[in-house]
């Protein structure tokens, strides 16, 4: 039986502005459900502000002004089975057990975060301290020198600065320290986007090695590049406006896109598929819609060409259209494919 590791029920997570004498509340996350299970990789993709890097953020519970979470459930399984609710756990209790531990997140530009004065085994002391007040020099550079050497960086590494690294031995050093306290989840938010195509390759396998070796039992990846993602995970859910619109696995979205979204996305984007080559690339109309003030119904409908009375009145429940295959979107009231 495959086990679920983390659950995210009806979780809504907004953004609150100062405008004027008001307050401007930004829908970044709103009723997203989502699964994570043990020995699997999850890919979310979307556009540019569709909400992916906020429910990164979300399912660490890594949330400060002006994001808050309004509601729902964020559960992690232990390691000893016990649910833990994280929403109801103190910023301070989730650093102290939570984060790191258990969970771990890995930042868009994270490369940018190892401080350029420091060597990786100052990085490594600071970040094993927050940790363990007692922890020694010996013990720090043994537990550095096995993260970085699990993902293939020299030992000697841990006497460098940050700039005398290439860019992909960056990524995986920042991937080391991320993990050297062996996290069950790994949280990657965009880790490939700086990257030139060669180095993405490298620190995509990275991140398939850390989870075949052991060193964490999930991944969730985000990305906006579907191919990328095609790559490395086993599901994927698509986000739109805050909301998730499809969910499956990887092959099944690839090769039978259901929602409008999806495939405006996938035929966006170059792909070794012999009838995208065929027909060329095209775009998806319009611009993704602002959060403080969403259309109603489904989300998308200002830019979708299949769009009915119902999508611009009702917003869409999730259906399960194929075996294992979700999507929410009027055209499927009994499953079935999309039209077009």
């Amino acid at each position: 039986m495959v086990e679920e590791i983390l659950r995210l029920s009806g979780v809504k997570a907004y953004y609150y502005q100062n405008v004027g004498k008001g307050l401007k509340e930004i829908k970044a996350v709103d009723g997203v459900d989502l699964t994570i299970y043990s020995g699997e990789v999850l890919g979310i993709v979307g556009e540019s502000g569709s909400g992916k890097s906020t429910l990164a953020n979300v399912m660490m519970m890594n949330v400060s002004p002006p994001l808050r979470f309004i509601e729902g459930e964020v559960v992690l399984r232990g390691r000893d089975g016990a649910k833990i609710h994280l929403e109801k756990m103190s910023r301070d209790d989730l650093r102290k057990k939570i984060w790191g531990t258990e969970m771990t997140l890995v930042p868009q530009a994270a490369m940018n975060a190892l401080m350029p004065t420091l060597r990786l085994r100052r990085i490594a002391r600071d970040i094993l301290r927050s940790h363990f007040d007692d922890i020694g020099d010996d013990m720090v550079v043994e537990l550095a020198v096995k993260a970085l050497t699990s993902l293939g960086l020299p030992a000697d590494v841990i006497d460098r600065y940050p700039f005398e690294l290439s860019g992909g031995m960056r990524q995986r050093a920042v991937l080391a320290m991320a993990t050297i306290l062996r996290p069950r989840i790994l949280i990657a938010d965009e880790p490939t986007s700086a990257l030139d195509v060669s180095t993405q390759k490298v620190v995509v396998k990275t991140m398939i090695d850390m989870k075949s070796k052991g060193i964490i039992e999930a991944l969730a990846f985000i990305s906006h590049d579907i191919a990328t993602v095609r790559q490395i995970a086993d599901r994927m859910i698509v986000m739109y406006a805050g909301k998730i619109v499809e969910l499956g696995r990887v092959e099944d979205i690839i090769k039978n896109p259901l929602h409008p979204y999806t495939k405006g996305l996938i035929e966006s984007v170059l792909t070794p598929e012999p009838e995208v080559r065929r027909r060329g690339l095209r775009f998806i109309p319009g611009f993704p819609p602002d959060l403080s003030n969403p259309p109603p119904g489904c989300r998308f409908h200002p830019r979708c060409p299949f769009a009915m009375e119902v999508c611009r009145r009702d917003e869409p429940r999730m259906i399960e259209a194929e075996n294992g295959h979700y999507v929410a979107c009027w055209l499927y009231p009994g499953g079935g494919h999309a039209r077009g």
